[in-house]
């Protein structure tokens, strides 16, 4: 397997530093919102001092918008996270619109988690604790597929092909297929028929998910063989929210020196 990705947060925010807010989509499973608490714990733990609040778009208190309006009341600037994959209607729009719906409130949206090496090993990871093991990933007999919640957007569509190469390189060569389980194909029954077909019997599914809830479950379940868990509070995880916030605040700072020129 390849090192894993070093990407060292600074010990501590700068002076005024915005307030990031890690935003998660929301759901009925009790177990969703706790994981996310976990991992917002890890991140303040990579960086004491920085306030780091977690808000959801939908399902789940504290909601985006009344996370927002606090902010704003504080006086304090926000970077949004998006505890998203990849580019979607939640990252394009939502985020975007509930930013331009709070009057007085200076905030940028981060990048969605994305294609980095960070998620790769962190994906990695929960497959070999679930019993993935290197000789696995240059038999001749095994495949992973790559469940996602999926998207219409096919920018995201995209994105979660390109987290599916990384991780197959990762894995040793072994064949990573992407699959959804809402809004976009294949199915995650759809991919494991198409690695069975090509002689790929020994499938896992990894689970390109924060957190627990209906569909990483859902996934889980069509796993023929092993299904990893969510990725949940790993420490790769944390440190790629963070890098998303420092890289928006980057962005940001480079704007306004050359507006200034």
């Amino acid at each position: 397997m390849n090192t894993p990705a070093l990407v060292t947060p600074p010990a501590a925010p700068r002076p005024g530093a915005p307030t990031l807010v890690a935003v998660g989509h929301g759901s009925r499973d009790p177990r969703a919102r706790a994981t996310l608490e976990r991992l917002l714990d890890r991140v303040r733990e990579l960086r004491p001092g920085l306030d780091a609040r977690l808000a959801h778009i939908e399902l789940n208190a504290p909601l985006l918008d009344a996370t927002l309006a606090g902010l704003a009341a504080e006086g304090r600037d926000a970077v949004l996270v998006p505890l998203l994959f990849a580019p979607g209607y939640h990252v394009t729009h939502d985020l975007p619109a509930a930013v331009a719906a709070t009057p007085h409130l200076r905030a940028r949206v981060a990048e969605p988690l994305g294609a980095h090496p960070l998620l790769v090993e962190a994906l990695a990871d929960r497959l070999a604790q679930a019993g993935w093991t290197p000789e696995d990933g240059t038999s001749r007999g095994a495949g992973v597929v790559l469940a996602s919640a999926g998207s219409r957007d096919p920018r995201s569509g995209a994105e979660i092909r390109r987290i599916a190469t990384l991780l197959g390189e990762r894995l040793g060569g072994a064949p990573v297929v992407s699959a959804y389980t809402s809004a976009a194909a294949p199915t995650v029954p759809e991919a494991v028929r198409a690695l069975a077909a090509r002689g790929r019997h020994r499938v896992a599914v990894a689970s390109c998910f924060t957190a627990p809830g209906l569909f990483a479950t859902r996934a889980a379940a069509a796993a023929p063989w092993i299904a990893a868990d969510p990725i949940g509070a790993h420490p790769a995880l944390a440190r790629l929210v963070l890098h998303r916030y420092d890289r928006a605040l980057a962005t940001t700072t480079r704007t306004r020196e050359l507006a200034a020129v």
